[in-house]
């Protein structure tokens, strides 16, 4: 089942949400919400997979929400203002519902929701032998070897992620999320540094105050979330003052 909730500020809006929500087969409401707080609430304590958001709501417009979020779930905007529709596509939400729309509407949007969960869950079974330290990815109807010591940095790309390989000289695209990927990885040896970056650490060249300098001359900027992290991570390298 693919996990989602409701956010409108409106509650016949969010009504029918849930109305529509509950006719589609693989999908489970995890919570209605009144706004983004409690949205936000809602994904600090459950699992979800996909939300439907309006825009323009009090406090915290669903825009600004989505952009707030390191890891966002999967987006599908709801709203009466067509004009949103262009900045929808710019945070690379899955849709855009504009009100008021009807249930064969809302189910073309679950359609496009279900193919990257089911996607996603197709290019989930990432192995990693203890034996040699390799990864093995699905990626172009190919399974790719990486091994751990070449991977250089990961770049998070809305829903797909670069692998940049030292002993490649493109990177391996794969559709995974940044979550799923950090937690195949040994701690000791990568570490999550920006909300769209995760390092090799034996790849840091210098650290400034904001950006890390790795292999091959790339920069890579420090997350003001990750920064006390790394900077302890850091300091347990240093030698003297």
């Amino acid at each position: 089942m693919i996990r989602v909730i409701a956010v409108d500020d409106e509650p016949l809006a969010l009504r029918q949400l849930g109305s529509y929500i509950a006719k589609i087969p693989y999908f489970t409401l995890v919570a209605p919400c009144k706004s983004a707080l409690e949205a936000s609430a809602v994904l600090e304590k459950e699992q979800v997979d996909a939300m439907f958001l309006d825009i323009n709501m009090p406090d915290l417009s669903g825009m600004d929400f989505v952009h707030s979020l390191a890891n966002p779930p999967l987006v599908v905007f709801t709203t009466a203002y067509s004009e949103y529709a262009v900045e929808g596509y710019k945070v690379e939400a899955v849709d855009y519902l504009l009100k008021p729309f009807s249930l064969s509407d809302f189910q073309a949007a679950a359609a496009k929701v279900k193919k990257i969960c089911d996607m996603r869950e197709a290019v989930s079974d990432v192995s990693m032998p203890d034996a040699d330290d390799a990864l093995f990815f699905k990626t172009d109807y190919k399974i790719v070897r990486v091994e751990l010591g070449s991977i250089i940095y990961v770049e998070g790309m809305s829903e797909y992620l670069k692998i940049h390989v030292a002993t490649r000289p493109d990177p391996v695209v794969v559709l995974l999320s940044m979550k799923k990927f950090e937690e195949r990885l040994p701690s000791d040896k990568f570490m999550r540094v920006h909300k769209s970056y995760i390092i090799n650490l034996s790849c840091i060249s210098e650290v400034s105050k904001n950006r890390i300098l790795l292999q091959g001359d790339v920069s890579v900027p420090i997350g003001d979330i990750y920064r006390p992290a790394f900077s302890a991570w850091l300091d347990g390298k240093f030698l003297g003052k």
